[in-house]
């Protein structure tokens, strides 16, 4: 027995899975997770350029959810691998639609983190309804001014960290670390792009846990590339948005019933985001999760998203 009262659900297999063509040129993988005939939810990873993996499948009964899964394009085991052609954020919302006719859902509950928060409410604002409710976690609204945290102030709390990704690069290119990042990250060659993906994620993924986890392995695998390349293709056209445009359209989304759940000592996406989102956005909750940094998994993040799936079950 557990004392926790929000322990995450046993790992459970998909009762589907498949690879749907969104394109010519695109095929997204996606698996069901849980009730096949249950309230459903769509969970949308970070990034971007992440991909999916096992454990958010805990984050859902699966005695009361039918929980659907994606790897975004470019990414996971979505095919081709790393690829940024055709890859906006008007795609990925296209491809969220085109993933729900497929299964045959009218509505679902929208549930992301990281950048998946952020693709959550710009999915919702252009369908609105077809959202139920959303639970996001770890607001990132994707302005310029939030960018610019990742490069100039997150080193200020891990300058340790942030020392060999700036080395990296020739200091004659270190005024725009992300531009020069992007040019390695886009080069056909792997002598050129795979050690740029390797030390571009090593920093962000040691700034997103509130306590150091343990030292992984230097990683040149496409997965990393897929991370790296996507997210320097998305940060560079800044994500595809127009400014300001999740702030400036959230009447549209208003009514929907809403969760914001963020880590207090969030480094990737500081707190402040969220709270500008939450007091642009009243009727939504909003809870600062203590002792938490960005990662989902982190305990007193991941009681409260489960918490709040818990209480969905009465409310949608």
């Amino acid at each position: 027995m557990t004392d926790d009262p929000y322990p995450l659900f046993p790992p459970l297999e998909p009762f589907n899975s498949g690879h749907l063509a969104v394109d010519g040129r695109h095929r997204v993988y996606f698996e069901e997770i849980g009730k096949p005939d249950g309230k459903p939810v769509v969970f949308l990873h970070g990034g971007p350029g992440s991909g999916g993996s096992v454990e958010p499948r805990r984050f859902f009964d699966p005695g009361f959810y039918r929980a659907v899964l994606f790897d975004q394009r470019g990414c996971g085991r979505s095919t081709p691998t790393a690829d940024i052609t055709d890859n906006t954020t008007q795609h990925l919302i296209a491809d969220i639609e085109r993933l729900r006719r497929h299964l045959g859902i009218e509505r679902w509950i929208v549930f992301g983190g990281s950048w998946g928060s952020t693709l959550s409410l710009a999915y919702a604002e252009a369908h609105p309804e077809r959202c139920l409710a959303l639970v996001i976690r770890g607001i990132w609204l994707a302005r310029p001014q939030d960018l610019h945290w990742w490069f100039h102030s997150m080193p200020k709390i891990f300058p340790d960290v942030y020392r060999p990704f700036a080395a990296f690069i020739p200091e004659a290119e270190r005024g725009d670390l992300l531009k020069a990042y992007h040019r390695r990250l886009i080069d056909p060659d792997p002598a050129v792009h795979l050690p740029a993906a390797s030390v571009w994620k090593t920093y962000e993924t040691s700034c997103a846990t509130l306590l150091p986890e343990p030292d992984a392995p230097k990683d040149a695998s496409l997965k990393t590339l897929s991370m790296s390349r996507v997210e320097a293709h998305y940060f560079v056209n800044d994500c595809f948005f127009e400014p300001n445009q999740l702030l400036r359209n959230l009447h549209r989304i208003r009514k929907i019933p809403c969760t914001i759940v963020h880590g207090r000592y969030d480094m990737i996406c500081p707190v402040s985001i969220a709270d500008e989102l939450a007091q642009a956005w009243p009727e939504a909750e909003f809870h600062i999760t203590q002792a938490s940094g960005h990662s989902a998994f982190e305990p007193n993040t991941r009681r409260r998203l489960i918490e709040t799936m818990e209480r969905l079950k009465s409310l949608v």
